[in-house]
């Protein structure tokens, strides 16, 4: 029960920082947006960068854990 516990807090605070961060996906600096006539193409390379770094985070703390 005590494992179930931590899980949840884990979670929480995954959908927590999920939640805050969901309006700023693809809308930060460094994602690149073309337009050629009637293409656009979308890159989001800052906002990979800020996910990568968030899962690094929270696998390392889950990690931790065991």
């Amino acid at each position: 029960m005590v494992n179930l516990g931590k899980l949840f807090i884990i979670l929480g605070i995954v959908f927590l920082i999920i939640g805050l961060l969901w309006s700023f996906i693809g809308k930060l600096p460094g994602d690149l947006q073309f337009k050629v006539g009637n293409i656009q193409i979308h890159f989001p390379l800052m906002t990979s960068i800020v996910v990568s770094i968030i899962l690094t985070i929270i696998f390392t703390i889950i990690s931790r854990f065991r």
